[in-house]
């Protein structure tokens, strides 16, 4: 039920992932889950996708899935806009639900919201023929931003409506009608596709490499970030292992929509030497920023006195 970046190749093979071919649904910023526990019961010919960046929400809205037994969910923590972008094939998706996103009100930080111009693009080359988007928000400002920005982008009707009356019933809502704050709803129709990027192949071969020298004689840490074209980087902390002269890198990396936690050891190799690789922790997506983690560990021992025998791939 839960997904992680491991299992999305780009494009993704859906039907594999979920164990039948269906119609795929995605909810974006999904929450508690209420809202998806209420498609699972209403639609189980659907195959239903959840993308949260709440790893709270993502774990309360799994506990939600496995009471009520819906098979046919998938929850990734991440970016919606990496799902659609780079995971989804052309004219995969049957619908796309946006309830109650953050409308990152303040002008410096306009560019994080999910529905503009260049979103609503790719989305009309993901969506099948006649597929929707339909959001539901209390946020005045936001939604009159996207209404306008989905007829700008020259690919979607938009028709203001009434919310279904399940978005009502979700957690924000509730707080929302407490307040006696007005919702706002409306289906984007894909009418218009416009030449989108293909999704980028993101999954490369990964950096090993094979060290000389004692690690024992490692001294103190200092974060290292390394700028790539197209991201970033960065290894925050070193720990040492009680049982052996092994350290543990804890490390992150971070391209456009897409950021994940990484878990990079340096352990004594069987052959001789120090063996620097990723560990499976957190199932990441083997990506060029992944690739560059482990290189800045194999960097930054090197400057600490250790030799490179061997980097591989």
């Amino acid at each position: 039920m839960l997904t992680h970046n491991s299992d999305f190749d780009t494009p993704s093979d859906f039907d594999h992932l979920f164990g039948r071919s269906a119609p795929l649904v995605l909810e974006v910023g999904f929450g508690d889950g209420r809202y998806l526990e209420h498609l699972a019961a209403a639609h189980p010919e659907w195959n239903l996708l959840g993308a949260e960046v709440s790893l709270g929400s993502v774990w309360r809205a799994y506990r939600r899935m496995k009471r009520c037994g819906a098979d046919h969910v998938r929850l990734y923590k991440g970016s919606g806009r990496f799902v659609v972008r780079d995971a989804m094939p052309e004219q995969k998706l049957h619908r796309v639900y946006v309830n109650f996103p953050d409308p990152w009100p303040r002008k410096k930080h306009l560019k994080n919201r999910l529905l503009q111009v260049p979103f609503f693009q790719i989305l009309s080359s993901r969506l099948e023929p006649g597929g929707d988007l339909l959001l539901t928000t209390d946020h005045p400002e936001y939604f009159a931003f996207s209404v306008e920005q989905g007829k700008a982008s020259g690919c979607f009707d938009v028709e203001e409506g009434t919310p279904p009356p399940a978005t009502l019933r979700t957690k924000y809502a509730m707080k929302w009608l407490e307040q006696d704050k007005p919702i706002y709803h409306a289906r984007f129709t894909v009418n218009n596709v416009v030449d989108a990027p293909e999704p980028r192949n993101m999954l490369i071969p990964m950096q090993h490499a094979i060290l000389d020298g004692s690690l024992s004689d490692v001294g103190s840490f200092e974060k290292q970030v390394r700028p790539f074209k197209g991201g970033h980087a960065i290894v925050l902390e070193a720990y040492r292992d009680l049982s052996s002269d092994g350290l543990l890198f804890k490390a992150v990396s971070e391209e456009s929509d897409l950021r994940q936690e990484l878990m990079i050891q340096a352990w004594p190799h069987e052959n001789g030497g120090v063996l620097v690789s990723l560990q499976p922790f957190g199932n990441p997506m083997t990506t060029k920023g992944v690739r560059e983690a482990v290189m800045a560990v194999s960097d930054w021992l090197v400057g600490q006195g250790l030799t490179l025998r061997k980097a591989w791939v």
